[in-house]
């Protein structure tokens, strides 16, 4: 019956579903009263006489609402088709992409029709996105090499994210920050009064969530040397050591393969080139960066440092380990259908 779908149907509107349970109270018993039937439903009377009086008279069609007042459309159907394929497959004279402005003076209509036409397709042309796909010839060699290690990581070994975040710099503003006040954000001059510069070396323990750390004022094979022997140190010696860490040039020098050939329980393991994503240490760099240093005041490199590792202690005291969820192949056709779609573009 029409009406026992309607009610039980997940995606009817409440009220539309509330109705149909009027009418349906209502043919349960012979004559039930308007009184009865508001008591078992807990509405007011007047509505239940509302809806049942609309359904004698207009059956099912009766108890969905009337059209609401209001001025007809001045805007066909043939006209939002041309503003929607329009805004799609062409660009103005004199500009790289759309405004409401300019796409209502070459439609002949308002600005505000335009801006509700396109919010109703989901188009937003003065938005874009940037994307990079790897060109390395075994990215899904080592696509499914990376993800299993996070998903099924070896006995016995730590598998840890390593990268270098170079170049941090110790700004320090011009004048002094005037702190946050009520209905008043957190203010800083634009200019800023450069302090020099340090690299951080990290690697994250992807099973406790842990990061070893290691400042240095540059990032040459000899520092990441130093860092490697760091690991060595603070990794148990009965643990085999998986590092999975980007192409970078520093990671290949001969004297990193010379330490690697003295330390057989090392094991590089190579992302595809373009694609730091695949890092999980790139997630903690994110946090770094927004908790601490996007907006940090340091006088001194020393001062930068300091702080750094004071942050670094801080989170190793409570680590958050991030848990990769995603299996390889489920990546490898979410870029292949992506693959597809961008090349469809080109055409």
């Amino acid at each position: 019956m029409a009406l026992e779908r309607l009610t039980n149907r997940r995606k009817t509107a409440q009220a539309l579903t509330l109705r149909a349970r009027i009418v349906l109270s209502c043919a349960a018993s012979d004559q039930p009263s308007n009184e009865a039937v508001a008591t078992r439903l807990g509405v007011n009377q007047a509505t239940v006489g509302k809806w049942r009086r609309r359904f004698i008279a207009e059956r099912l069609d009766g108890l969905f609402d009337d059209p609401r007042p209001g001025a007809p459309r001045k805007i066909g159907d043939d006209k939002v088709e041309q503003i929607v394929v329009k805004t799609l497959e062409a660009k103005p004279k004199d500009a790289t992409h759309w405004s409401t402005r300019s796409m209502a003076k070459a439609a002949g209509v308002s600005p505000a029709s335009v801006g509700r036409i396109w919010s109703a397709f989901g188009l937003k042309p003065h938005l874009t996105e940037s994307f990079k796909l790897s060109s390395d010839p075994l990215f899904i060699e080592k696509v499914r090499d990376v993800v299993g290690l996070y998903l099924d990581p070896p006995e016995r070994a730590v598998v840890l994210c390593v990268d270098e975040k170079s170049q941090i710099q110790a700004l320090n503003r011009a004048q002094p920050i005037l702190p946050v006040m009520p209905g008043v954000p957190e203010r800083r001059s634009h200019d800023y009064v450069r302090h020099g510069t340090t690299s951080l070396f990290a690697a994250l323990d992807m099973a406790s969530g842990k990061v070893i750390g290691s400042l240095h004022a540059r990032h040459r094979s000899v520092e990441f040397k130093k860092f490697l022997e760091r690991i060595e140190t603070e990794v148990p010696a009965n643990l085999a050591v998986h590092l999975i860490l980007d192409n970078y040039a520093t990671h290949k020098a001969p004297v990193i393969k010379r330490w690697l050939l003295r330390h057989p329980r090392f094991q590089l393991h190579f992302i595809p080139t373009s694609s730091s994503w695949l890092n999980m240490v790139e997630r903690w760099f994110g946090e770094l960066t927004t908790k601490k240093i996007r907006r940090g005041a340091h006088r001194s490199v020393r001062e930068l440092e300091k702080d750094i590792k004071d942050w670094i202690a801080h989170w190793n005291e409570d680590p958050k380990p991030y848990v990769w969820v995603k299996p390889a192949d489920q990546i490898l056709d979410s870029l292949a259908r992506y693959c597809e779609r961008i090349s469809e573009a080109g055409h």
